[in-house]
């Protein structure tokens, strides 16, 4: 399975038990990239804690969910996008103006377009959320 496959499986999993009215979900299979994504999320208090739970092949991740998230999703496919260019990817993927983030995959690793702009840096488009 492709790792870009298992972060969207991730992010269907959390978006589907949201609009459930679940309190948590558990992703299967997990990967360090959808963890990496897992963790932006949480910094931004869009999720609750989560913890990954070892197993044979893959292991999951059980994620506690606030009902903070109207929507999340992997780009498709992975755009570059530079440091100038954050303005307009938040008018393409987001609804409205400081409502939700985007999730990139920088050179100092997987963080939100904030925290990258406020760096300089420009990164791959991997997720969205609001």
């Amino acid at each position: 399975m492709v790792v870009v496959d298992v972060l969207a499986n991730a992010m269907a999993t959390i978006k589907n038990n949201e609009a459930r009215g679940k309190s948590e979900c558990v992703i299967y299979p997990s990967s360090k990239l959808a963890i990496a994504v897992l963790s932006v999320m949480k910094q931004y208090g869009y999720i609750g804690d989560f913890e990954y739970l070892e197993e044979r092949r893959g292991g999951k991740i059980r994620v506690s969910l606030i009902g903070r998230i109207n929507d999340c999703g992997v780009v498709k496919p992975r755009f570059p996008a530079k440091k100038t260019d954050f303005t307009k990817w938040r008018e393409k993927l987001l609804p409205s103006r400081d409502a939700g983030i985007l999730i990139l995959s920088t050179s100092q690793g997987v963080m939100s377009d904030r925290d990258a702009e406020a760096k300089g840096l420009g990164g791959i488009l991997l997720a969205y959320v609001y």
